[in-house]
């Protein structure tokens, strides 16, 4: 079996990307493997477990037995990490089933943190980046978040969840976050000058880095940074950095040469890549079978994110 048959031998989620981003398959027929994600596999049953209220396992952001606990439980069970990974997924956000659950949830999810509607965000700029994704991909408006968001970009071009508590230095995990929203509500919208402007100055945060160093010093920030989970939540890696440069469509930049250097040396002799970073906490459900086993996920985005390195190394 060919590493595109192990990769379409799975859920419709990962065969229309695979279709789409590797195979080049007519743009019809890729719409129509998607058109299952919302009654099929992984996305149907992601949908069956919304409540009646809205809210997936009672939370906007953490669920409701973890915020009833004294001690700090990850879980990524809630409604924001729910909704993220059904876009990841690739719900059609015009599809019946689509509409009724984000009806839902803009007509009763309240952030945590100041009772707010959920599409008027809260006030940390990586929690208000995903909420700007969701809006922008699934149709509703988040503008009052951009504004939000342009107003928090600090000095260096990004952003950092800890600003309000005196962070002035920005966060990779943060501003990777934020620029996937501001990409998402300009595709949306069309966005505007100056989001646009900010969406390139947090680029260049990144890529003044390598997408994974110190600008101080040169040293490699995090070497988890070099392993690759699936989902990542709203955890950094440089694998999630360069799928978000792909998504921009455009040329690939020479600062991303190292950062596509890891992905080459973390391919597999059978043509694969592992799973090798899984984040601890609660989920609805496994997608794949564990840390160091092959992983259809990591393995998608990374041939795509060689095929649009390649290409554009072809093409310069």
């Amino acid at each position: 079996m060919t590493v595109i048959d192990w990769l379409l031998d799975s859920d419709p989620s990962i065969r229309w990307q695979v279709m789409r981003d590797l195979v080049g398959e007519p743009a019809d027929v890729v719409a129509k493997e998607r058109s299952r994600v919302a009654t099929e596999g992984w996305g149907a049953r992601l949908l069956a477990l919304q409540d009646a209220d809205g809210q997936w396992d009672g939370g906007t952001y953490i669920p409701s037995w973890a915020m009833e606990s004294e001690e700090f439980i990850p879980a990524w069970t809630s409604t924001t990490y729910t909704l993220m990974l059904l876009r990841e997924l690739g719900l059609d956000p015009a599809s019946e089933q689509a509409r009724r659950a984000i009806a839902l949830v803009r007509d009763n999810s309240k952030w945590e943190q100041g009772g707010q509607d959920y599409f008027s965000g809260e006030v940390e700029p990586c929690i208000n980046g995903m909420a700007v994704a969701l809006g922008s991909y699934f149709g509703e408006d988040v503008q009052g978040i951009v504004d939000k968001l342009l107003g928090g970009q600090l000095s260096d071009g990004g952003w950092n969840c800890w600003a309000e508590y005196g962070a002035t230095v920005s966060s990779f995990h943060s501003t990777l976050t934020v620029l996937e929203g501001l990409l998402a509500h300009e595709r949306g919208t069309g966005g505007s000058a100056e989001a646009t402007a900010a969406r390139l100055r947090g680029q260049e945060y990144l890529l003044e880095r390598r997408l994974l160093r110190r600008l101080s010093t040169g040293e490699v920030i995090d070497p988890n940074w070099t392993l690759f989970s699936y989902p990542t939540r709203w955890h950094y890696d440089v694998l999630r950095a360069l799928d978000y440069f792909r998504s921009v469509g455009d040329a690939p930049d020479d600062r991303v040469a190292e950062a596509i250097d890891v992905v080459v040396q973390r391919r597999g002799d059978d043509g694969r890549w592992r799973l090798q970073n899984t984040y601890p906490g609660a989920v609805h459900f496994d997608m794949e079978e564990g840390d160091d086993n092959p992983s259809r996920w990591n393995t998608l985005r990374a041939m795509r994110v060689l095929d649009w390195y390649e290409d554009g190394a072809r093409t310069t």
